[in-house]
């Protein structure tokens, strides 16, 4: 099915391109969301009518997320969630979770602007890019912790397998101070 773009589609084309698309991807994806319209003849002269329009009003949504961007790029944000000893959750991080934790620190993000490679199934500091606009792309962090406190302590550089290390050396060095105590006290009597 052939389709004119009327916004820039990443991997199809830049707003007025002709394009050849599977049926399917254009009427459940491009033509709901207004991203394209068919290419028939009428359709077509009616797009060359728009044309200015339409890119005075791309540029403009470009510059507010541009805007947006310069705000949000470089920002960390904390989700809390359960997870195991071993620092593996007991869920997953998902779009929706980013986009409410923006929202908390008074971002407007949309659950489908947030772009994650993967699922974020660990605790840590993860990086996660924000698309605002086709052309305009943020970097956010995104801090999993069990507890604020945890959270404080990942951002300071500080993993959750460094902690539990540290915690378990820590009680090993207890008990055997324990044990040197005890010896001491049986040598005396």
């Amino acid at each position: 099915m052939q389709v004119i773009l009327l916004e820039r589609v990443a991997k199809l084309g830049q707003m007025g391109d002709v394009v050849t698309v599977r049926p399917g991807y254009a009427r459940n994806y491009l033509l709901p969301q207004g991203k394209a319209l068919r290419a028939s003849e009428d359709n077509i002269r009616r797009f060359e009518a728009q044309k200015a329009e339409l890119e005075a009003r791309n540029r403009e949504t470009r510059a507010e997320a541009q805007r947006l961007a310069e705000q949000i790029d470089g920002q960390t944000f904390v989700v809390i969630r359960s997870a195991s000893d071993g620092g593996a959750l007991y869920g997953s991080v998902t779009p929706r979770d980013v986009a409410e934790a923006a929202a908390a620190a008074g971002f407007t993000v949309e659950r489908r602007q947030v772009i994650l490679n993967a699922p974020i199934k660990e605790l840590g500091l993860h990086a996660v890019t924000l698309r605002l606009h086709p052309e305009v792309d943020a970097t956010i962090h995104v801090n999993v912790a069990r507890s604020p406190e945890e959270a404080e302590l990942q951002a300071q550089g500080k993993s959750v397998a460094e902690l539990a290390a540290e915690a378990e050396a820590q009680a090993e060095f207890e008990v055997s101070q324990l044990f040197d105590e005890i010896g001491t006290a049986a040598q005396e009597a």
